[in-house]
């Protein structure tokens, strides 16, 4: 691993972000760790940063060399509040970017696959992450965990379509990897945890290690489509509904050796991720 200068965090209070700037600080690099509020995130220097407001992008991009990239929650077209900054960004000195995309979605694809497009034209050294479906939805305060605290049921269109579900901290690790290698990837990067598993199998661990009962609840396409659609912008709600239907066809039945070949370390199962978080809340 070689040494940076400065590396603006875009999303750093966000699950990938956070663990991001944290591993970065850990191994002595400077980060700047944006957010819409400037939230402080310990070792770093917070900026407040938001996509649609350029007049924050200045200030944020001073000094920076590196940059992690948090596409705007929620937006069906990122490319359009991101394609400036990242002409910015060239213009300012950034040489790196690494891209939080999705394994759904391929580059030219929709939303951040039109980003992911973009990149390679943008920057010489970059990569696109593209992480299966996070742990993380099932803790914390996330749609499917807030419904197994409520209803203990997980709600999805998947049919008995396995995922390759993957720990934030592998995406961070890897990210990490990506941001400070003497060598960036160049390339897109599909990460998975160690194994594929369908929600049926998810609620079953989790009934196991928490002891409280979950189930996995098969909704139609257009059942899921209509529930999201009172939780996110229908254009959004109809896109997670497509992949949903995506993972009941087999689209996300696999799993890489990316995070073991990056990382130099396995990738960490959904038993031992879930196993964690109980012992840090006991």
């Amino acid at each position: 691993m070689t040494t940076t200068g400065t590396t603006l965090v875009i999303g750093a209070t966000g699950t990938t972000g956070s663990r991001t700037a944290a591993q970065l600080t850990a191994a002595g690099h400077h980060v700047k760790a944006a957010s819409r509020r400037a939230t402080p995130v310990a070792g770093t220097e917070p900026v407040p940063f938001d996509w649609y407001d350029p007049a924050t992008h200045t200030a944020a991009l001073d000094g920076v060399d590196h940059v992690y990239l948090i596409p705007p929650l929620g937006d069906s077209d990122p490319l359009l509040p991101m394609l400036p900054f990242l002409h910015q960004a060239r213009t300012a000195g950034v040489h790196r970017a690494v891209l939080l995309s999705s394994s759904a979605i391929p580059e030219g694809g929709p939303a951040v696959g039109k980003v992911h497009q973009s990149l390679p034209d943008l920057f010489d050294q970059w990569a696109v992450l593209r992480p299966s479906w996070f742990m993380q939805n099932f803790t914390g305060t996330h749609a499917h965990a807030r419904s197994i605290r409520d209803e203990g049921v997980i709600w999805t269109a998947t049919e008995g379509g396995p995922i390759g579900f993957v720990d934030a901290e592998d995406i961070a690790a890897v990210a990490v990897r990506a941001l400070t290698d003497k060598q960036a990837p160049n390339t897109d990067l599909v990460l998975t945890g160690p194994e594929a598993l369908g929600h049926d199998d998810i609620a079953s661990i989790i009934t196991e290690v928490t002891g409280r009962p979950v189930t996995h609840h098969r909704l139609s396409y257009e059942q899921l489509r209509e529930r999201l659609k009172t939780q996110v912008p229908v254009e959004f709600a109809s896109m997670l509904a497509d992949m949903d239907r995506a993972i009941a066809e087999g689209a996300e039945d696999r799993t890489t050796d990316t995070v073991h070949r990056l990382t130099g370390r396995p990738p960490r199962t959904f038993r031992a991720f879930l196993e964690g978080e109980m012992r840090c809340s006991s």
